[in-house]
């Protein structure tokens, strides 16, 4: 009989693991190559630039705020590179049931990321941040949704 493979994702902003469970007793084994990290940089690191002018009827020129957080943006940008290659192993059938663990903020967006493309496998989405977690303490965390 073939096992059922679930994968789990530990997320934040910037970095996102990728562990594989195989059954009851096999744990949770990382998958090569699928750890993902982004320079966690604030709005002010990334935005080195003074504001752009704009010069107003009475011929002063004022500061614009941006359109758009930076770190936002890049966080958005990370969620949408985990999200695009959860959908690509998803095609290649390497899994079949998906957990996400990750911060409220991270975890919509990768849930807006990902779409309705991977809803039937996701099983259960956990609001925390669990990507500093050991690989040995992290399987406590799932103990009720898999037999670690």
């Amino acid at each position: 009989m073939k096992p059922t493979i679930t994968w789990i994702v530990a997320a934040d902003g910037g970095r996102a693991r990728i562990f594989e469970h195989r059954g009851p007793g096999k744990g949770l084994v990382p998958i090569p190559g699928l750890s993902f990290e982004d320079a966690h940089l604030r709005t002010q690191d990334i935005n080195t630039d003074r504001p752009g002018r704009t010069n107003s009827s009475e011929g002063r020129g004022s500061a614009m705020d941006p359109q758009t957080d930076a770190a936002e943006q890049r966080e958005l940008a990370f969620a949408s590179l985990v999200a695009a290659t959860l959908k690509a192993k998803f095609g290649e059938h390497a899994f079949e049931r998906l957990i996400i663990a990750a911060d409220p903020t991270t975890l919509g967006s990768l849930r807006r990321a990902l779409g309705a493309a991977l809803d039937s496998s996701i099983v259960a989405e956990v609001p925390k941040d669990l990507t500093k977690v050991p690989l040995a303490a992290l399987g406590q965390h799932f103990d009720k949704l898999l037999a670690v």
